[in-house]
């Protein structure tokens, strides 16, 4: 069963590296991306997940001890968790449910039984079950002897069930006992950029930014992506009206001239021209949206952004043809049903009459 571990670990940690986090948009709890093509009964998607399955499986066959109608085996329900979580991870969540489910059913003295709670409870979210996963896991919550990561597992599955449903101020609550109770500072950094985020959406920036100083603190203990988005997040609530200008142009400065964030010269060049167009220093903002793009950024929204702006300055400047010629690169990194690239279409084609 230890192969059956580490082969869900692999196959765990490839779902995460080819995930790729949109920071326009409040960021899930877990990083996995949901698949539309549907597997047939007992077909994995993934070579490591399927695996991990059979040695479940084999443990199970293997090893299982049931005498009068109670395994005596101590470990079977471990074999049944992994079972679950290969399942989970390949996206089979019925057949992940029925392996949790039996767990909590067969092994209730289990030291794992918290564990088996937390992913039924996880795979119902992906089932759209949330009141369900709700009900369960603030039972789960109630008791007293929960482990510090059990409880940071079950705070953060909670959060995502009332984001799901819209319910902001009670996700926050538990971001924050999921993010005090964690072991994982990557788990911390992102639980704070998230409280941060749903902060924001509530339209406090205070708290917002006081979340996002939570992910700055951590520094190198944290992923830098966390690190550095905190730093824009808090860029993007700046205060032009109240804040110290100068202070805050020195801090975006020293985020571009250092080394360790040339990965992310893409968002702070654009956050440096958004400074300077709102300080009306309109030809370093044009520079800088330029730098931004020539970084062959991978975010096509950001292009996008950076696209519209230039476009939107040409156009009050009367100069119809390299506007038009913006808009087009807009469009080309946005999406076709999205109401931004309807207004940025049409935007484009009543120009067609001054450009031609």
């Amino acid at each position: 069963m230890y192969n059956g571990g580490i082969a869900l670990e692999n196959g765990r940690q490839s779902l995460i590296d080819g995930y790729t986090d949109n920071y326009w948009e409040i960021l899930p709890v877990e990083r996995m991306q949901i698949l539309e093509d549907v597997s047939l009964p007992g077909q994995a998607k993934n070579a490591d997940f399927e695996r991990a399955e059979e040695k479940a499986v084999k443990a199970i066959q293997k090893h299982s001890m049931n005498i009068e109608g109670k395994e005596k085996n101590p470990q079977i329900d471990e074999a049944y968790l992994l079972l679950g979580k290969a399942r989970y991870f390949d996206q089979r969540f019925v057949p992940a449910l029925e392996a949790f489910n039996y767990i909590l059913f067969k092994y209730p003295a289990s030291d794992k039984i918290n564990q088996a709670k937390i992913w039924r409870e996880k795979t119902n979210l992906r089932l759209e079950n949330e009141e369900l996963a709700i009900q369960n896991l603030e039972r789960l919550l109630r008791q007293a002897d929960i482990k510090k990561q059990d409880l940071a597992d079950a705070a953060s599955t909670l959060a995502q069930a009332y984001m799901n449903l819209k319910n902001l101020d009670t996700a926050i609550v538990n971001l924050d006992i999921a993010a005090n109770a964690t072991k994982s500072n990557e788990e911390r950094g992102r639980y704070r950029f998230i409280e941060g985020q749903l902060y924001n959406a509530k339209g406090e920036k205070d708290s917002a930014n006081m979340a996002f100083d939570k992910v700055i603190e951590l520094h190198r203990k944290t992923p830098r992506i966390y690190y550095i988005s905190a730093y824009i997040e808090k860029a993007k609530n700046f205060d032009y009206g109240e804040g110290n200008k100068l202070e805050f142009l020195e801090l975006l400065t020293e985020l571009e001239e250092n080394r360790e964030n040339r990965p992310y010269l893409d968002k702070i060049y654009h956050q440096i021209a958004e400074f300077h167009l709102n300080n009306e220093s309109d030809s370093i903002a044009v520079d800088y949206y330029n730098k931004s793009l020539r970084t062959n950024s991978r975010d096509k929204f950001l292009n996008a952004r950076n696209y519209i702006v230039l476009g939107d300055m040409n156009f009050d400047q009367a100069v119809y043809r390299a506007a038009g010629a913006y808009y087009d690169s807009t469009l080309l990194n946005l999406e076709t049903n999205t109401k931004l690239f309807r207004t940025i279409k049409r935007k484009r084609d009543n120009l067609d009459d001054v450009i031609y």
